[in-house]
């Protein structure tokens, strides 16, 4: 795995987080805060996992002896969670250009940390998934958050201003 794959995989997961975000305005608080719909959580607390889940891995990789447990916090709700996600985004957005072949293929464990980002990735799609189902159901589909509709989708963007870069990284 490259740093370059790894920010595509970061970005792909940002673009997919955003569309689910932006689907939770005139969501009924019951749907909110409900638990017990996936598991012991509802739409909310899914959400502020995912996040909480993201922000334990970027701090256990870059060793900085953080440990983000918003889920043993009271459920924010959808716009503060929304902040929260773009303040984890910044951090994101700092931290992942400065990825190097060497820590992609440090191992730690057993698993080398390429792996343990891409699962990031993954353990982020499970969780919008389940979010993207609660929501259909409520009426308000994210849309298709499927990895190839983000490549479609910078692909029409490179097409439309093939001067500009794509990605969030500037490439």
């Amino acid at each position: 795995m490259r740093p370059e794959e790894i920010r595509y995989l970061f970005d792909y997961d940002r673009w997919a987080t955003e569309k689910i975000l932006a689907s939770l305005d005139g969501i009924p608080d019951d749907l909110w805060s409900a638990s017990d719909v996936v598991g012991d959580r509802g739409l909310g607390s899914i959400l502020v996992h995912h996040l909480g889940a993201a922000q334990r891995w970027r701090h256990g990789i870059q060793q900085t002896g953080k440990e983000a447990r918003p889920e043993l916090e009271p459920l924010p709700s959808a716009d503060e969670l929304r902040s929260r996600w773009q303040a984890e985004w910044v951090e994101v957005d700092a931290w992942v250009p400065t990825i190097t072949e060497g820590l992609l293929d440090h191992v730690h464990e057993g698993i080398a940390v390429w792996q343990m980002l891409v699962h990031v990735i993954n353990h982020g799609t499970q969780h919008r998934s389940e979010v993207a189902a609660l929501l259909t159901d409520a009426g308000h589909s994210p849309g298709d958050l499927d990895m190839i509709d983000y490549a479609d989708a910078l692909a029409a963007s490179a097409s439309a201003h093939p001067d500009e870069p794509t990605g969030r990284d500037g490439r």
